[in-house]
């Protein structure tokens, strides 16, 4: 263990600091982030669509309570000021450790109630089985001290054990015939594999300490976080439950392939965002400091997100045919307008880490309730009239809804923000990209091979690049200069 006072704060300005964290990691993130899809992808050739709906419905679940947990201290952490910040990490810990037991607890309760709600008894071991994972989490907790820090690289690489590990449990079990429970089994692992290696290499000692005051700055600030991670996940698993009551398990698996693809492509916009979050956290009071921050990373982002969102509608059919199977043949209508949704919803998504910033939490609660209702007012009815295609459009009037919600809560935060100008700066590569893509398909006729897939799929890849650095050469080479190492004379401060 490192003592309380050895580990100083990575050298150089916080914009450094911050910039280097997101060109830098949010690469090591993604790369990742690819793990864990070629993960879901692999696993799904040896699994039926029966066996992954059962997989997503218990996962998502978890995911539900989960998330619930993770939001009610880790952000209100890395906001705090604290003088005294091992004092603050303990309190932090306590309050970690805390809400894991509640959650565990809940897990317990929820375990025969999704068994009785599907119809499904054997959900109980695996829902259980999965809650596990949940202390591992909790003993992850050393690593938002270098989160906090700005020290990303040494966050990156002790977050990175978890998936790591998983990864490779879940193919090799996977691959002996295991079934879902490959999923679980390396999720479990992976979580306290990776709490292992957090604790060993913590900076205070894992002490309870427990003070009220503390407990209600975190609860005021939480709560909205809560609930709006609470609204966003029930979305997820009302999916998944309707998909099950209208179209059997495998319509649940289905909608579960779908968002695994939408989740890759938020992958990107969440690294970028946590890697900025601890910054502009010490700049909450600068306004214009917080308008480039945002302006310029959601930019990143963006030249990810239209580009992966669009080429997974592009693309859906060929993924389905010459990839996970003619078997999935029914989710091509979710993946191509989850595509869609996925590459809108990037337009302003990182809006959330700017008001936490600012200790304003309340709008993320508004936004998911909102889409909440819009999603219960129209997935639910058009899932049981239409079918998959039904909750397609569904969907895509929710992500509309939720879009602009979000737009108007940023215009109030950055009256200067030019959203029109935004958007088309986000999607102006990506359209030659597409025009092109479906040009050649126009011009051939001809049965489709995996050959002629992977040729359009390249100069979809190469039109969007060249596109990308003619319309966004600045940003990039603003981007570019972060990653060289200060020199003697110093480094540009924040």
């Amino acid at each position: 263990m490192t003592p309380a006072g050895a580990a100083a704060v990575p050298v150089g300005g916080r914009r450094q600091r911050a910039a280097r964290g997101v060109v830098i990691n949010s690469g090591f993130l993604v790369a990742l982030g690819t793990l864990n899809l070629l993960k879901a992808v692999v696993v799904a050739g040896f699994l039926s669509a029966t066996e992954f709906g059962v997989w997503s419905i218990v996962v998502l679940a978890i995911t539900l309570v989960g998330v619930i947990r993770q939001v009610a201290v880790g952000d209100k952490y890395v906001q705090q000021d604290n003088p005294d910040q091992e004092l603050a990490f303990q309190q932090a810990f306590t309050l970690e450790l805390a809400s894991t037991a509640v959650a565990m607890a809940i897990c317990g309760l929820l375990a025969p109630l999704l068994a009785l709600v599907y119809g499904e008894p054997e959900l109980i071991a695996p829902m259980l089985a999965l809650a596990l994972i949940l202390p591992g989490l909790a003993l992850q907790s050393p690593i938002w001290v270098f989160y906090r820090r700005m020290d990303f690289m040494r966050q990156r690489l002790l977050t990175a054990v978890d998936p790591l590990v998983g990864f490779v449990v879940t193919i090799g079990l996977a691959a002996a015939g295991l079934g879902y429970w490959s999923l679980i089994v390396g999720l479990v692992v992976g979580s306290w594999v990776g709490a292992a290696v957090a604790v060993v290499n913590r900076q205070y000692p894992l002490r309870l300490r427990f003070e009220g005051a503390t407990l209600r700055q975190y609860v005021s600030f939480s709560w909205p976080l809560m609930v709006a991670a609470a609204a966003g996940l029930g979305i997820a698993q009302l999916s998944v439950f309707i998909g099950d009551a209208a179209l059997g398990l495998a319509g649940a698996g289905a909608i579960g392939l779908a968002a695994t693809f939408s989740a890759y492509t938020d992958r990107v916009d969440a690294v970028i965002t946590q890697a900025l979050y601890p910054a502009i956290c010490r700049v909450a009071e600068r306004r214009e400091l917080l308008f480039e921050a945002f302006v310029k990373s959601n930019r990143l982002a963006l030249m990810w997100g239209v580009p992966f969102g669009a080429g997974l509608s592009l693309f859906a059919a060929d993924l389905i045919d010459f990839g996970i199977g003619e078997r999935w043949s029914d989710a091509l209508i979710l993946l191509q307008v989850f595509g869609v949704t996925a590459a809108l919803n990037h337009i302003g998504f990182n809006w959330s880490a700017f008001f936490r910033a600012s200790g304003e939490t309340r709008p993320m609660a508004v936004v998911n309730l909102l889409a909440l209702v819009a999603f219960c007012a129209t997935c639910i009815p058009l899932i049981l009239l239409e079918g998959l295609t039904g909750f397609a459009i569904g969907m895509g009037f929710v992500t509309a809804v939720s879009l602009a919600a979000r737009l108007r809560y940023l215009a109030r935060l950055f009256p200067s923000f030019e959203i029109l100008r935004h958007v088309l700066r986000a999607i102006a590569p990506t359209l030659p990209a597409v025009a092109v893509v479906l040009l050649l398909r126009t011009l051939d006729e001809g049965d489709r091979s995996v050959d002629l897939a992977l040729f359009e799929l390249g100069v979809y890849l190469a039109v969007t690049a060249l596109m990308t650095v003619l319309l966004e050469r600045p940003l990039l080479r603003e981007a570019r200069s972060y990653l060289r190492r200060p020199g003697r004379g110093g480094v540009r401060a924040a």
